[in-house]
């Protein structure tokens, strides 16, 4: 189980990301409002958005991008479901998926020339993704391990801040 925050770049500065790189400004982005998803057999199943949008400092002074959208359902099967679409609508884009393992994958990105990875990640009724973004004109090969270890950093952050450490454990089915 994971709860809501309205602080979600707070969970971000515990610890660095990657090695040499600094979390410099940031801005939360949080929704105490509960929405309705669309879900199968016209369930409407409730959920909250909180994420982060921050510039990071490379080891070499260059500006960095990194966001993250965790959306905590009120469920773990309406977290499944949104997590199938994501990535099957990502698969017909062609881009990607590249497992990470059973319920996480990753996807290369790019924004006006920069490269970029967007993992996706679910856990119970989370739904989480994150992306960085590397400086303008990087060229991927050269930034691809520190993407990669920044997004993984990233959402472990993210996932173990949200974790309702009160909650009950799940009983074995």
């Amino acid at each position: 189980m994971h709860s809501w925050t309205g602080r979600p770049c707070a969970l971000l500065t515990g610890a660095p990301l990657a090695e040499g790189f600094a979390v410099g400004s940031t801005t939360d982005s949080a929704d105490p409002d509960a929405r309705e998803d669309i879900g199968e057999d016209g369930s409407r199943p409730r959920y909250r958005q909180t994420g982060c949008l921050a510039g990071l400092t490379g080891p070499d002074g260059a500006s960095w991008t990194l966001s993250t959208t965790a959306t905590v359902y009120e469920d773990a099967e309406p977290a499944h479901h949104a997590y199938r679409v994501k990535e099957d609508l990502d698969r017909a884009h062609g881009r990607g998926p590249e497992r990470v393992h059973d319920a996480a994958y990753a996807t290369p990105t790019d924004d006006q020339g920069r490269p970029g990875r967007t993992l996706v990640l679910r856990n119970g009724d989370l739904l989480l993704s994150v992306t960085a973004y590397s400086p303008y004109g990087s060229k991927e090969h050269d930034v691809r391990d520190d993407l990669a270890g920044i997004v993984e950093t990233a959402a472990r952050l993210m996932e173990d801040g949200l974790r309702d450490r009160d909650a009950p454990s799940p009983s074995a089915s």
